[in-house]
C-alpha cells in the first residue's frame, strides 16, 4: 500500500472498506458468539432493581480501565472516595478526576444520542471536551500531530502513525464516518461489525489533538446504545482492550499498513463476546450478593429494608448521609453502628473523614 508512518495518512480511504465483511465465516462464526454473548448482558441487566446502580460500579470501573490504556493511573481507594462525596471529588488528584470525567463523558453522550437518536458532529465534540475538559474541537490543519512510543517502549519516541492533516480533511473523513454509522440503508452491515469498522476509522482518523483513544471507546459503547445492542453504555471493554494491548495495537495498526481488516474485526468481536460474559458475571454475582445482604440483614436489623440494601450496593464506599437522609445525628450514628456490628458495612477514616465499605461489592468489582 506504500504507506509511510512518518507522513500524515491523508490517502486513508472512505468507509465502507473494499472487502466483503459478512461473507467470511470465520467473522461470521465469531459475530454468533459475540451476538450472543451480548444478547446475556442485557438479560442479566434487567435483574438490576436499577440499572442505573451501575453507573458507580461497572462504568466506574470502564472509565478507570480506559484511561489506563491511556498511561493515567488511580486507585480504587482514590475514586471510591471521590465518588463518595462532592468535596472529595473536587480535591481529587489529577488522574481521578481524568477517569470521573471520562465517567461524565459517557452520560452526557448517552443523553444526547438518546435525544438526537443518531452520533453526530456535536455529539463527538461535546464527548471529546468532556474527557479532556477543554473547550477545543478537531485538529487545525497545520497541527504536526504524530502518535508515538510511549517511553517505557522499545524504540521509544518512534513515529508509529501519523494521521491526516489538511484543510478540510478532518471534517471530510468525519462526517463520512458519521454517515456510515447512522445510515443503515446506505450501509447495511450487522451493527456489531460496524463497531469494529467504524472504531478503526475513528482512531485512524484521529480528529482530536489528545484523548481519541477514551472518545473512541466511549463512541463504541453509545453505538450499541443507540442500535438496540445494549441497553446501558457500561460493557466493560477496556478490560479486555488493557490485558491484549499488544494484539490491540498491532491488529490496528495492520489495518493502516496491509488492509488486513480480518483479523482487527476477529480482535474487536473477541473483546465483545469476552467482555460480555465478564460483565454478565459482575452483574449476576452483584445480582446474588445483594439478595443474600438483603435476606441477612433482615434477619439481623429490624429497620433493614430494600431501599437501604439498593443504596448500599449503590457504591463501594458510602458516607452515612447516603442512606439515611432524614434521621438525625444519633439515629444516623446509631444505624452506622449497626450496619458495622452486622458486618454488613466496615468503617475506615482518611484524616478526618470516615467512609463506610460495602467490602463484598468491591471483592465483586476487584476480582
Amino acid at each position: 500500500m506504500g504507506y509511510d508512518r512518518n507522513l500524515p495518512y491523508n490517502a486513508l480511504p472512505l468507509l465502507p472498506p473494499m472487502i466483503e465483511i459478512e461473507r467470511d465465516i470465520d467473522i461470521l462464526r465469531k459475530l454468533v458468539s459475540a451476538s450472543r454473548a451480548l444478547a446475556t448482558v442485557n438479560s442479566s441487566v434487567l435483574r438490576l432493581p436499577n440499572p442505573f446502580m451501575l453507573v458507580n460500579t461497572i462504568a466506574l470501573q470502564e472509565a478507570k480501565t480506559s484511561t489506563e490504556i491511556e498511561n493515567i493511573f488511580t486507585t480504587d481507594d482514590e475514586l471510591y472516595k471521590a465518588i463518595s462525596d462532592t468535596i472529595q471529588e473536587k480535591n481529587a488528584n489529577t488522574a481521578t478526576k481524568e477517569v470521573l470525567r471520562y465517567r461524565e463523558a459517557m452520560w452526557e453522550g448517552h443523553r444526547l444520542i438518546n435525544e438526537q437518536n443518531r452520533i453526530d458532529r456535536d455529539c463527538i465534540i461535546s464527548i471529546f471536551r468532556q474527557v479532556k475538559n477543554a473547550a477545543g474541537g478537531f485538529r487545525s490543519p497545520q497541527s504536526q500531530t504524530m502518535i508515538k512510543r510511549g517511553q517505557s517502549e522499545f524504540r521509544s519516541g518512534e513515529t508509529i502513525y501519523t494521521p491526516p492533516r489538511g484543510v478540510g480533511l478532518i471534517e471530510k473523513l468525519v462526517d463520512n464516518w458519521l454517515d456510515y454509522i447512522n445510515d443503515d440503508e446506505k450501509y447495511p452491515l450487522d451493527p456489531l461489525l460496524k463497531m469494529c469498522v467504524s472504531h478503526y476509522q475513528f482512531e485512524a482518523i484521529h480528529p482530536f489533538q489528545d484523548g481519541n483513544g477514551r472518545t473512541g471507546r466511549i463512541l463504541n459503547l453509545l453505538y450499541l446504545v443507540n442500535k438496540g445492542l445494549l441497553a446501558q453504555p457500561t460493557l466493560y471493554l477496556s478490560k479486555y482492550i488493557i490485558l491484549h494491548k499488544d494484539d490491540y495495537y498491532f491488529t490496528l495498526g495492520a489495518v493502516t499498513q496491509r488492509g488486513s481488516w480480518k483479523e482487527w474485526i476477529l480482535f474487536m468481536l473477541d473483546a465483545v463476546e469476552n467482555t460480555s460474559l465478564l460483565t454478565n458475571n459482575l452483574i449476576n454475582e452483584i445480582v446474588n450478593q445483594m439478595n443474600a445482604t438483603l435476606e441477612y440483614g433482615k434477619s439481623k436489623l429490624k429497620w433493614y429494608n430494600k431501599e437501604i440494601n439498593e443504596l448500599i450496593f449503590s457504591q463501594p464506599y458510602l458516607k452515612p448521609r447516603m442512606l439515611i437522609r432524614r434521621s438525625s445525628r444519633t439515629t444516623l450514628a446509631r444505624y452506622m453502628n449497626d450496619l458495622m456490628n452486622a458486618k454488613i458495612l466496615v468503617s475506615q477514616k482518611d484524616g478526618k473523614e470516615v467512609y463506610y465499605l460495602n467490602q463484598d461489592l468491591i471483592r465483586i468489582l476487584e476480582g
